[in-house]
């Protein structure tokens, strides 16, 4: 079994026991892994246009915004930007700040006939400390994953 099917069956089986509605939850190490070497794998990062601009990219990634900013309002024309975007066969890996608006928008793209969609785990700037700042504890910026500030 090679690297990449481990990891996507570690990712399967933390869904079965989450109860997810969805194929798989990755670490973000493990969605990069799978981002550069599963064929045809898109990044959505559906974190708002002010989230991507102050706090960070990630290089490649698909951008839709899930929520607006300000307001914090559902973007209504998301899955018609998704499937404008992305190719329903493809293994998505869905991005946002935590772990929250993507867990929502991988059941949403399921839902919707995308059969291989993931949930990355701890998001971008990952859970908080006790001194409630993120980017410090976990997530795809401390991992030291490829990131970029604009």
């Amino acid at each position: 079994m090679g690297k990449i099917t481990a990891i996507l069956k570690t990712a399967q089986q933390r869904a079965k026991e989450l109860n997810l509605p969805y194929e798989g939850a990755l670490t973000p190490e493990e969605a990069y892994e799978i981002w550069q070497s599963a064929p045809g794998a898109k990044l959505v990062d559906v974190r708002t246009r002010a989230e991507i601009d102050w706090v960070g990219r990630v290089p490649g990634a698909v951008e839709i915004e899930w929520m607006g900013y300000p307001g914090m309002k559902p973007n209504p024309n998301f899955m018609a930007a998704l499937e404008q975007q992305v190719d329903k066969e493809s293994l998505v890996l869905f991005l946002c700040r935590s772990g929250h608006r993507s867990h929502t928008t991988a059941a949403l793209a399921t839902q919707n006939g995308y059969a291989d969609c993931y949930n990355i785990l701890e998001g971008f700037e990952g859970d908080r400390n006790p001194g409630n700042q993120r980017n410090i504890l976990n997530g795809w910026r401390a991992a030291g994953l490829p990131w970029e500030q604009s």
